[in-house]
């Protein structure tokens, strides 16, 4: 018996049911295919939000494939795999020039005796 009270978390999708929800169904109907897996974060308008009761009941088409995807409780936070896609993600982001410095063009020395070292954009003149 449910009660009327606040309760936390989105409702099942599912006609006449106030479970709350803990899967959502999303159907990519191009490629015939059903997608059950773990709760959006946030309702989509063309995804279905399921409770536990009606996503072990969930059936697809005649000829459609069912991907169920489980959330894995053992694995929480980013992978070692994620981590070092962000790393090499951010050492080509800090190794790619950027349109603004291929149009600057870079200026000639004065005097090689009055330039004593050159590191990025900065210089050293001597007084």
């Amino acid at each position: 018996m449910r009660t009327s009270g606040s309760r936390l978390g989105r409702s099942c999708s599912r006609a006449g049911c106030g479970r709350v929800a803990n899967k959502t169904l999303t159907y990519i109907y191009a490629e015939s295919v059903a997608v059950l897996g773990p709760l959006a974060t946030f309702s989509e308008p063309h995804a279905y939000d399921l409770c536990e009761e009606h996503s072990v009941r969930m059936s697809a088409p005649r000829g459609w494939t069912v991907i169920k995807q489980e959330l894995d409780h053992e694995q929480v936070g980013p992978t070692n795999d994620d981590l070092m896609a962000i790393a090499e993600a951010i050492r080509e982001a800090g190794t790619r020039i950027t349109s603004e410095e291929k149009a600057i063009p870079e200026r000639a020395p004065i005097g090689d005796s009055n330039q004593i070292g050159r590191r990025g954009h900065l210089r050293a003149i001597p007084n």
